[in-house]
This record gives C-alpha cells, sequence and structure tokens, in this order.
C-alpha cells in the first residue's frame, strides 16, 4: 500500500484569489486549523524577494516573517513555503534552524531547469527539505523528463512533483508520467503530484493515485474549498473525506468547514474561483490560464472566438503568460477589414447640424428615462443605442461593437445598426473599420461607449449628450438595466475602465462638445 499525505497550499496557491491579503490572524487560524485537521504538510505562501513585507498578505520575505503564522503547537506537522525561481536571493536563506519552516518549494519552467535545479542543491545544503515543483510537466519530452530525474537523483531532495499547473491531464497523461518518475527516481524520493481542475480533473487524478502499486510515499496538493487561481484546485475538505473512507487515513473535517464557514466564505463572494468554460478552454490548449482569464475580462467574446485565439497562439507562448501578446493577438483578431459603408454619405447628411444622443445600457438609462424620451423628441437630437436597442419609437440607430451582444439583436432590428468590422454581418446600415475607433487607454480600448463617440466625432458630430453611461460597479446588478446583460467584474477592475472612461471622456472634450444628459453613477465627466 502506498503512502498518502496531503499538502495544503490554500494560503499560498488560494492567494491568487484575493492578493494573498488573507489578514494576518486569518492566516494564523488557517494553519492552526490545519493542524487540527491532521494535514500532514502545511504552505504557508510565497517567500520572494518581489514585495515589502505585509503582515496581512502571504508573501513573505524571511523565514521570520514566516515563522510568525507557524502554530507553536507544530504537532510534527511539516510547514513550507515557495520560491519561484529567480525571485528570492539564496544568500538571504539562513542555515536551518528549526524557528520556522521546514522545507521549500521551488517551482520553476522547463527553461530554466539547470539552474533551478542548482539552487535546489544549495538550498538542501543549508537543511531545508527541498521540494521539486517542475511546473507544466507535459511540456517536457520522455527523454527531458527522464534527463531531469537522473539531475534530481544526483543530491536526493525531499520530494519531486508532477505538475499539472494548467489542468488539463487526463488518466493516461498522469499514470505515464507517475511510472517514469516512480521507475527512475531514487526510492527515498517522495513523488507528489500537484494538480488545478481547469477540465475538473483534480479530484479523479488524485484518486488514481491512491491505487497505484508503490510503496513510496507520496504528496498530494489540495486547497480548501479548492482555493486558487481560475478552476482553483483539489479540495482539501473532499480528498481527506476521501481518504477517511478508503485509504484508512484519520483526518478530521470539523476544522477545514470551520475554515471555510468563518473565512474563507468571503473570498469566494468577492471573487469567484471554480469551473468555467475560459478555463477549460485554455486548458484544452495547454495554455497559461491567465490567457482566458485575460480574454474573459475582455466582455466581448464568444466562447467559440476565444477559442480561435487561442489557435492563433504560438506554442512557445502558450506555457508563460505574456499580456502584450494577447492584446495583440486580441486586437489581430478582432481588426477583421470587411467594411459596408454604402450608406455613408447618406448618414453623413442624416447627421449635419444634429447633436447625438447616446444611450448606454447603464442603470440611469431606465431611471431618467423621461428625460432622455423628452430629449430624444427634439428636432436637432438623432439618436443611438449601445450594443441594444434603447427603445425602438426613439431610437434612430443601434451601433455595435461586442459579438455577444449582436447576435442578441434581432434581425429585423440589424437593419439599422452601425455595427464595427469584427462582427460578421450582413444587412447592417453600416459597417465600419474596428481598428479606426479604439483609443489608447489599454482598459477600455474597445468600450463601445467611447468607440461610438470617436466614430461620431469622425463623421463631424459637433456635440454629443451621453446617457446610461455610468461606468462600472463590483458589484453583479449593479451595472445594467437589463440584468441579461449583468457579469462580474473585480473591483480593481472596475475602477481601472472608470478612470479609463473618465481620461479618454476628458480627452475627445478638447475636440468636441461632450455633456452627460443622466447623471453617472460610477464616473464623472
Amino acid at each position: 500500500m502506498n503512502k498518502i499525505h496531503v499538502l495544503d497550499c490554500t494560503l499560498r496557491d488560494g492567494g491568487y484569489c484575493n492578493n494573498w491579503q488573507f489578514g494576518f490572524e486569518n492566516a494564523k487560524k488557517i494553519t492552526s486549523g490545519l493542524v487540527d485537521s491532521n494535514v500532514e504538510i502545511i504552505e504557508c505562501g510565497f517567500l520572494t524577494n518581489k514585495v515589502t513585507y505585509d503582515p496581512n498578505i502571504t508573501k513573505f520575505t524571511s523565514l521570520n516573517e514566516v515563522a510568525t503564522v507557524i502554530p507553536q503547537n507544530r504537532e510534527d506537522k511539516i510547514f513550507v513555503v515557495m520560491m519561484n525561481y529567480g525571485e528570492y536571493n539564496i544568500d538571504d536563506l539562513p542555515i536551518y534552524d528549526g524557528s520556522s519552516i521546514d522545507g521549500i518549494r521551488v517551482a520553476y519552467h522547463k527553461k530554466n531547469r539547470y539552474e533551478a535545479l542548482k539552487l535546489c542543491e544549495q538550498i538542501k545544503a543549508k537543511g531545508y527539505l527541498v521540494f521539486i515543483q517542475a511546473m507544466v510537466s507535459l511540456s517536457y519530452s520522455d527523454e527531458e523528463f527522464l534527463e531531469t530525474i537522473h539531475i534530481v537523483n544526483g543530491f536526493e531532495p525531499y520530494a519531486f512533483y508532477i505538475v499539472d499547473s494548467f489542468g488539463m491531464m487526463k488518466v493516461k497523461d498522469l499514470t505515464r508520467l507517475f511510472y517514469m518518475v516512480e521507475h527512475n527516481l531514487k526510492e527515498n524520493v517522495w513523488i507528489g503530484f500537484h494538480s488545478h481542475n481547469n477540465m475538473q480533473l483534480a479530484y479523479s487524478n488524485a484518486q488514481k493515485l491512491t491505487t497505484v502499486q508503490t510503496n513510496r510515499n507520496l504528496i498530494i496538493d489540495s486547497s480548501i474549498m479548492g482555493m486558487g487561481r481560475g478552476a482553483g484546485n483539489l479540495n482539501t475538505e473532499l480528498f481527506v473525506e476521501y481518504l477517511n473512507e478508503n485509504v484508512g487515513k484519520n483526518y478530521h473535517l470539523k476544522p477545514l468547514l470551520s475554515i471555510v464557514d468563518k473565512i474563507l466564505t468571503q473570498f469566494y463572494e468577492q471573487n469567484y474561483w471554480g469551473y468555467s468554460l475560459p478555463n477549460y478552454i485554455s486548458a484544452s490548449h495547454n495554455a497559461h490560464p491567465n490567457y482566458a482569464g485575460y480574454l474573459d475580462a475582455k466582455k466581448t467574446l464568444t466562447f467559440e472566438d476565444m477559442n480561435n485565439i487561442f489557435d492563433m497562439m504560438d506554442e512557445e507562448k502558450k506555457i508563460s503568460f505574456d499580456k502584450n501578446y494577447i492584446e495583440e493577438l486580441y486586437l489581430k483578431y478582432q481588426e477583421k477589414d470587411s467594411v459596408q459603408e454604402t450608406h455613408l454619405l447618406e448618414f453623413k447628411n442624416i447627421i449635419s447640424g444634429k447633436t447625438a444622443l447616446i444611450i448606454a445600457p447603464g442603470k440611469s438609462s431606465v431611471n431618467e428615462k423621461e428625460k432622455i424620451v423628452t430629449c430624444a423628441k427634439s428636432d436637432n437630437i438623432i439618436t443611438f443605442s449601445i450594443n441594444f436597442d434603447y427603445d425602438e419609437n426613439i431610437t434612430d440607430f443601434i451601433f455595435v461593437s461586442n459579438l455577444r451582444r449582436y447576435r442578441d439583436l434581432p434581425a429585423e432590428k440589424r437593419k439599422r445598426s452601425i455595427v464595427t468590422s469584427n462582427i460578421p454581418s450582413i444587412d447592417v446600415y453600416l459597417q465600419v473599420l474596428y481598428k479606426d475607433l479604439l483609443n489608447d487607454t489599454e482598459t477600455v480600448q474597445d468600450n463601445s461607449g467611447l468607440m461610438l463617440i470617436k466614430f461620431l466625432m469622425n463623421q463631424g458630430i459637433d456635440k454629443i449628450l451621453i446617457a446610461g453611461m455610468d461606468g462600472y460597479s463590483p458589484i453583479l446588478d449593479e451595472n445594467y438595466a437589463d440584468q441579461r446583460m449583468n457579469f462580474s467584474t473585480e473591483k480593481d477592475l472596475a475602477e481601472k475602465k472608470n478612470s479609463g472612461i473618465i481620461s479618454v471622456l476628458k480627452k475627445y472634450k478638447t475636440h468636441i462638445n461632450i455633456e452627460s444628459l443622466t447623471t453617472p453613477r460610477f464616473i464623472t465627466l
């Protein structure tokens, strides 16, 4: 029977969900609760030189700082931190004395494996248990993985890990790598498995490892409530219950459930983690999950579009998140060159000498509808709604730059639509170049309202009234008058979008008269 041990990584991997802001007292309660639950190995967070120490954040710059969240009664549990290769100066690491952590997990990409393994050997020489995290293990060829194992055998760390960084490992992949490690790694070195749950396989893969025939010690990583970036991780509370029932272990569930109830639920409500189609798509392409998060945050793409963008990616770019690269791909995908300008001259004549009333779908468009309707009925007003039909009795044109919104628009209303070239369309009034309407502020670069304003400026409009352009709130039901249009926005992103809208509007106001007809809820003009 193999010997299964659980390593809980809530305070480290879970930190991707809350920027590691667990709070000092909460971090201590989590480590104490894990000791009480009988989890064998407890990860306290990151060790890094890239931050300034904050006791409320589980990123540490010294081992003395880590020691503050470790319970006095350690009960023979192993306490560890993770070090990303290149983010901590090994000269700052003291000789092991038992006063803080017991071990260090070193995570590295394949391209850095030789230098990282030398670092691991140095850490072991200082007396620490060393856990080797071969990130994106499936990116290795068999020869590269065997070579890595051979180097590891030369200094015999505490554990060597198979790492499913992108949550796309099937059972056949896991067992192939496991037996490669099992047959070639020195017997005294433990084998670890770290998984993500993008394809909902973390639990079944962990169960599979409990059945493999080996006398070796195994470590399986998990986090309470599955807390982790994107789709999250294997759930500690689920897995330890499985081990109790099927492998004869003796974990205690109540301390874990108390942590969920008193601490983690609040983080889950603020920033959901768990299964999503974007995370599935990134896993199916063996790509970093941050790419999925970035594209999903745009809220302009269908899942089919998102999948098409992943198809465009270079293989070597998939492993590490490159924000500039994915932004370039996104814009390249959106910047299709098809236009339909048959009615452009007619349109210019229609708007000549008129004031444009732009109606965005924010809540103020409903709360102040009487004001909008009264304004729209004036002879000198030409009315545009953004990504929806506000009121067919007063809306002259519908401007659409969001493919999701275009597909929701009834076919009969598309005939008075002005759409951007990223939208495959026929029978629309105008189709204009998407790239010509972008601005240079990243978070709102292709904001539909700002694109429409730029389009109207280009067509010679002198004055614009804005209604319903309220900005963004992190509270789900605060953004749109039509709840079907709602999507969740993290607080930080909502604030960046609001400041971006304000910044671009100020710039545009130097060229054209722009006034707010309704009272914006989250921005100021």
